[in-house]
């Protein structure tokens, strides 16, 4: 039984620095740019791993070469992906732009996370997910999480109307500050 199953997406984030974000329908000239790993799902899992406990993930990826890079990702981070999917659909990407005063504007091609079912979810003591990946997939995660005991954590990010199940089934919820304002 792993400590944390991670039901989420999986990404590789492109991002531009620059002075000032551009206003809708302006070009401004960007300072850096830098490809990481991201996705909310990929993020925790990330995290969880470095916090020590042990991780399994539930997610997709493409074929292609944004898809091998993040595999080698949970490959270094000693994630289990067992019950990865390999979509035929493209990896997700994150576009975003940081400006120096740290305001982003982030926009997600979803890509493979399209792809997430939750056929398959590792026995976990706690079951994360957030709102990157089908609703669908997450309900039929913690669905399972609750049948044998596990903590359910829930991140509704980007925001979304979530169903009534999904909230039953949720013993944490864990909203960014954009998501509360909502």
């Amino acid at each position: 039984m792993f400590d944390v199953c991670v039901v989420g997406s999986i990404n590789l984030d492109l991002v531009a620095g620059m002075v000032r974000l551009p206003f809708p329908g302006e070009t401004v000239m960007g300072h850096s740019y830098a490809e990481h790993a991201g996705g909310k799902g990929l993020n925790q899992a990330v995290a969880a791993a470095r916090a020590g406990v042990s991780v399994a993930m539930v997610g997709a990826v493409g074929p292609d070469a944004a898809g091998e890079t993040l595999v080698g990702v949970m490959d270094r981070e000693g994630i289990d992906r067992s019950a990865l999917i390999r979509s035929e659909s493209p990896t997700g990407r994150a576009l975003i732009g940081v400006s120096d005063d740290a305001e982003n504007l982030i926009v997600v091609i979803s890509g493979a996370n399209q792809s997430v079912t939750a056929e398959t979810v590792p026995a976990a003591r706690v079951v994360l997910s957030q709102f990157e990946v089908p609703m669908e997939a997450i309900l039929k995660a913690f669905r399972t999480a609750r049948s044998v005991g596990a903590i359910t954590v829930l991140n509704p990010a980007p925001a979304a109307v979530a169903p009534p199940e999904l909230l039953a089934l949720t013993d944490i919820v864990v909203p960014n500050e954009h998501e509360v304002e909502l």
